[in-house]
């Protein structure tokens, strides 16, 4: 079975630019509903094109609205979200609810819909043990669609849970990253440890690259783009930014800054 497509698709992600990548995150309303900088979302997908993002990470539904807009030949490369969890609604609540994920897609789906990438949750550290069973069968399932298919699964893997001190401990990121890994992902969206020199010992203990996830919009953007240097320093293969760049004051320009920052260039940028 060729791997052919995995890697051309992979590739229009990771490798087409010289630097890091730069991913936005796109798909918060499925969750949150419409959060500030999720309106006009066509409107908003293109302006990110504008900017040349190297993806944009979507639900289905937004590719086909894309598809059908007057903008579709300015149509940047998407990820595809294909999952659903509770889990941002119970740790929110503390603790109150049902840990509860759901497949919304196949791999297959996604690939009809023009996507280049997959990515899928995979939540551990939250006590549950039905639940994290089920986390771990449903990502090696959707692993090997994706081979099959022949796209890339990117897996979005997060410590979560009511008595975890600390999600963002390099341990816990060292283990759900190299699990993600031995399940089957081309790569892997995972939180910054907080500090370029123990992220840099996760990226280097993962054998799949790793892109930092931006998280809860920062108290500046200078705030937000320490997390992109911070990622450089590691050794991350990008980042994935959401509400750091939707509700920011000046999106194109933050992103301008995000690219300096990724491509090494901040100190020359003008």
């Amino acid at each position: 079975m060729s791997d052919y497509g995995k890697k051309l698709r992979l590739h229009r992600i990771l490798g087409k630019t010289r630097s890091k990548a730069l991913v936005v995150a796109f798909d918060h309303a499925l969750v949150l509903g419409p959060i500030a900088g999720t309106g006009d979302p066509v409107g908003q997908i293109r302006r990110f094109a504008q900017s040349n993002v190297d993806a944009v990470l979507v639900n289905l539904g937004l590719i086909r609205q894309f598809a059908q807009s007057p903008f579709v030949s300015e149509a940047p490369t998407f990820i595809a979200r294909i999952d659903w969890t509770t889990v941002w609604s119970v740790m929110s609540s503390g603790g109150e609810g049902e840990l509860r994920s759901a497949l919304l897609a196949s791999p297959e789906d996604a690939l009809r819909s023009g996507a280049d990438a997959v990515i899928t949750y995979m939540v551990v550290g939250t006590g549950d043990a039905d639940f994290e069973s089920k986390e771990i069968k449903r990502t090696a399932d959707v692993a090997r669609e994706c081979e099959q298919v022949g796209i890339p699964l990117i897996v979005e893997s997060l410590a979560r849970g009511r008595q975890l001190e600390n999600p963002y401990d390099p341990t816990w990121l060292k283990l759900h990253s190299r699990m993600a890994a031995e399940l089957g992902a081309d790569a892997v969206k995972t939180d910054y440890s907080g500090d370029a020199q123990s992220m840099r010992s996760v990226v280097q203990d993962c054998p799949v690259p790793i892109l930092v996830l931006g998280g809860s919009r920062q108290a500046s953007d200078e705030g937000a783009l320490d997390v992109v240097r911070g990622a450089v320093q590691a050794g991350a293969a990008g980042v994935f930014f959401g509400r750091n760049v939707f509700q920011a004051d000046d999106m194109h320009g933050f992103l301008r800054a995000a690219r300096a920052v990724l491509d090494d260039t901040e100190s020359t940028r003008t």
